[in-house]
């Protein structure tokens, strides 16, 4: 797996959020975007920090950060997640790995002995097109509002 880390250029990536617009790297003008990856919609630890970042919203965009989930899931299983938990950030469909691939978080990964292909649950903070952080194989709970400390702080 390529590790991205601080100082490297963000992968470009386009594709569709949960209302089917596409969105880009380049979508948010000099916001910061804080791009998380996640394995599954519905599933206890994805709804755990997505609920998390929902919650603290109105914190990061006073920050001037904007929040973007991303998963396999498809377009209707977002929107189905969002209006269940009541989500508020945008959530983007990567059903090709395209862009869990580019930002090296799709990896073989193994449970109870069998292997098989995941997200890696992982998180970059990205301004100008530049990675100013990045973390590996986060824990769902706590997460969002440690990202949000660190931002507070750049």
């Amino acid at each position: 797996m390529n590790k991205i880390k601080a100082g490297d250029k963000a992968p470009i990536f386009n594709a569709k959020n949960q209302d089917n617009k596409d969105i880009s790297l380049y979508s948010f003008g000099n916001k910061t975007i804080i791009l998380y990856f996640y394995p599954k919609d519905m599933t206890k630890g994805c709804t755990i920090e997505n609920k998390e970042f929902s919650e603290l919203i109105k914190e990061f965009d006073i920050l001037d950060a904007v929040i973007i989930g991303i998963s396999p899931d498809s377009i209707e299983s977002h929107k189905k997640f969002i209006t269940k938990e009541n989500l508020k950030q945008m959530l983007i469909s990567d059903s090709t790995k395209e862009i869990a691939n580019s930002y090296g978080v799709w990896v073989e990964k193994s449970m109870y002995g069998r292997k098989y292909m995941g997200i890696l649950r992982s998180t970059f903070i990205i301004k100008d097109g530049i990675i100013k952080e990045a973390f590996y194989n986060v824990k769902s709970s706590g997460h969002a509002e440690k990202i949000l400390n660190m931002l507070k702080n750049f």
